[in-house]
This record gives structure tokens, C-alpha cells and sequence, in this order.
């Protein structure tokens, strides 16, 4: 009951602690934690984009490459996506005249559903740069 009442109206990290048997109380109640030693981006990550500020655009053209979704299907190709991913990484940052977000930063979004501008902004980018890999069938001419 305090939960619902406060929810709304603070950033403060809560944890569902689930239902628990209380003493000299018939039915279950369901229980909150304040976490207060626990991080609020991983509690509430949408609290956490909000109260983070965003970062100031680079002077030069900026760019993130994200991981490279395997279309293919086959687990196998996940390593050639990734080595795609990151030759173009190295590859831009090899352009004096380019910021370029490293390997680390751009892989914590992998395998998320992403919003491509709400990343720009989290990395302080102006470019992001998205894309998938297929491993083509052999094809005999």
C-alpha cells in the first residue's frame, strides 16, 4: 500500500521482494525493498535515463556502431558478426576527423531492443550505425 503510494513520486530504487508470509497475517503480502545499495539503473533504468544528464555532442562528426545482428540463424556466425562489428569500429577510428564510441561502450546494447536516438544521446553521438550480417547458402553456379 505505501509502494503504490510513493511509486509515482520519487526515483528511490524499489525491489519486488514478491509475496511473504507475515506473522499473525492470514493472506500473503506482497513486499518492497528500498534498495538503497542497490544501483537505480538496474532497479529502474527508465528513473536512471532521466535523472542522467546527456552528454555534450564531440566538436568532430561522432559515431557508435552497434553490434551486428546474426540473421543467419546459426549460433556458429555470432563470432563473424561480432569480428564484422568490430573491423568497423577500428576502421572509423582510424579517421583522425572522427569520434568513434569504443568496442565496450556500443557492445552493452547487444541483443537489446534498442531506441536508436535515446542511444545517441546516452553516448553522446551524433551518428549511430546499425546493421545485420547473413551468411549467404552455398550456392553451386
Amino acid at each position: 500500500m505505501v509502494f503504490e503510494t510513493v511509486r509515482n513520486r520519487t526515483k528511490a530504487p524499489f525491489e519486488n521482494m514478491g509475496e511473504q508470509t507475515v506473522k499473525h497475517v492470514t493472506a500473503p503480502v506482497r513486499v518492497w525493498r528500498w534498495a538503497a545499495d542497490q544501483s537505480v539503473e538496474r532497479l529502474n533504468p527508465e528513473a536512471a535515463a532521466e535523472a542522467r544528464p546527456a552528454l555534450a555532442l564531440p566538436d568532430k562528426p561522432s559515431i557508435a556502431v552497434l553490434p551486428f545482428d546474426n540473421m543467419s540463424g546459426d549460433p556458429e556466425q555470432e563470432y563473424s558478426s561480432d569480428g564484422i562489428t568490430e573491423d568497423i569500429i577500428t576502421d572509423l577510428s582510424k579517421v583522425s576527423a572522427l569520434f568513434v564510441i569504443a568496442r565496450n561502450s556500443s557492445f552493452t546494447y547487444k541483443g537489446k531492443v534498442v531506441d536508436v536516438k535515446q542511444i545517441a544521446a546516452d553516448l553522446g553521438v551524433r551518428y549511430v550505425l546499425e546493421g545485420s550480417v547473413r551468411k549467404e547458402p552455398n550456392v553451386s553456379a
